[in-house]
């Protein structure tokens, strides 16, 4: 089972707008732009909505069969790990598995010298892109730190390799959690070791430099960013070379939704490399949900009204989970009371995100982001909500999608030649 070469992670909440977001991938094909969906929802998003891997499958299948959707698509079991896969195994074909928990726990030092033994060939040699000359010290730090991961990587590879068979799913690894980016070197070793857990890998999802926060643009040097972009993406295609990866191993951006300032620079590497990319935009449609029933106005202004109200209230409890990917100044949320009173189009206009609108509030629309958890309690009121609004919902879903992330990162790079 072959990932494409551009692909996008479209996850989706509350399960109601699979078809909405294929059609964003059709409308691009039509355009000659040719990308691969995947479904993807997290074990902690399932408890939150009461949802099940199941209910994924059931949301992608039914879009494709509505669409007459003839090419590839996965649904991802996203961000598990040895404790939550089970229930992934037999509806999903993608597992992002992630080892964030085992970075940095003690490896035992003969397999660290091991290690060092196996990749010294790569010390005091000018090979790996964008890194200083690796030295033996080097290549052992970066054991020490990431070893115990990769191994737990592999034992979640191999449960699901038992139950489903080789080739017959396919693996991203996600280290895109940990407290400081990988330098190239670090990249080139644990790929390395990805390897040598034989783990047939088609996407790794490294942390970058700068913020990635939910629903919001990139924070931090752009010009760093592109060029760690495109020295990871060097760094891919050694590992490829040297041990035996899969040719199709590409790099996978989580929490890629919005991150408008670098769809450029993105762009412009993967066009530099001929390189493949996973873009993933999991929260980008509910708040276009949102967006979706303000705009309606009337019961469903005052429904997100309340979700606001009660996220507000419950600030910590909903945050505490997204600490690491948001950045919310509470002096500059605007209060329940003022949010009550406004239109629909105010609502739309805080929550929407143009940069250029002096009514936009990144902090409001962080909140809303990690807030779909009072949307979710309250059960079939907010679904009700969203079958009666679907016409005006749908729509924005899929321009959303379309415009400002399928066109803006793969128009240039996904149509065939």
């Amino acid at each position: 089972m072959i990932l494409p070469k551009y692909s996008l992670g479209i996850g989706d909440r509350f399960g109601r707008q699979g078809r909405a977001q294929l059609a964003a991938v059709v409308q691009a094909g039509a355009r000659g732009v040719e990308i691969t969906p995947v479904w993807n929802k997290s074990n902690r998003e399932h408890v939150i909505t009461r949802t099940s891997p199941e209910s994924v499958r059931a949301e992608a299948d039914a879009a494709v069969s509505a669409l007459d959707w003839r090419r590839p698509y996965f649904v991802d079991a996203d961000h598990i790990t040895l404790k939550t896969v089970d229930p992934f195994i037999g509806a999903s074909d993608f597992f992002t598995i992630d080892v964030t928990d085992f970075v940095g726990r003690p490896a035992p030092e003969p397999d660290v010298q091991n290690f060092v033994a196996r990749y010294r060939r790569y010390a005091a040699r000018d090979v790996i892109p964008g890194a200083p000359t690796a030295s033996p010290d080097d290549i052992a730090a970066t054991a020490r730190k990431f070893l115990p991961a990769i191994r737990e990587a592999g034992a979640i590879y191999q449960r699901v390799e038992a139950a489903k068979g080789r080739g017959r799913f396919v693996t991203e690894v996600s280290i895109d959690e940990t407290d400081q980016p990988q330098t190239p070197a670090d990249l080139f070793f644990i790929l390395a070791a990805i390897a040598s857990e034989a783990i047939p890998l088609q996407t790794i999802a490294p942390k970058f430099a700068g913020r990635f926060n939910k629903g919001v643009d990139y924070m931090g040097d752009v010009a760093h960013f592109e060029k760690q972009f495109g020295d990871y993406i060097a760094v891919v295609a050694l590992a490829v070379r040297e041990f035996d990866l899969p040719a199709n191993l590409k790099l996978s951006v989580h929490s890629g939704s919005d991150k408008f300032s670098i769809y450029g620079p993105m762009a412009h590497a993967l066009r530099q490399h001929g390189a493949g990319l996973h873009l993933k935009t999991a929260g980008t449609t509910w708040l276009e949900e949102v967006a979706g029933l303000a705009q309606a106005g009337g019961a469903a202004l005052t429904l997100v009204q309340k979700i606001y109200t009660q996220a507000h209230a419950r600030i910590e409890e909903v945050c505490a989970p997204y600490a690491a990917v948001i950045d919310i100044d509470r002096r500059r949320l605007p209060s329940p009371e003022t949010v009550r009173s406004w239109s629909g189009a105010d609502y739309v206009a805080a929550l929407h995100h143009d940069q250029h609108c002096p009514a936009y509030n990144p902090y409001f629309r962080q909140l809303l982001h990690v807030g779909f958890k009072v949307a979710a309690e309250m059960g079939a009121q907010y679904l009700q909500a969203l079958d009666a609004h679907a016409d005006i919902i749908g729509p924005l879903v899929t321009e959303n999608l379309l415009e400002r992330h399928v066109l803006a990162v793969f128009g240039e790079v996904a149509v065939p030649r």
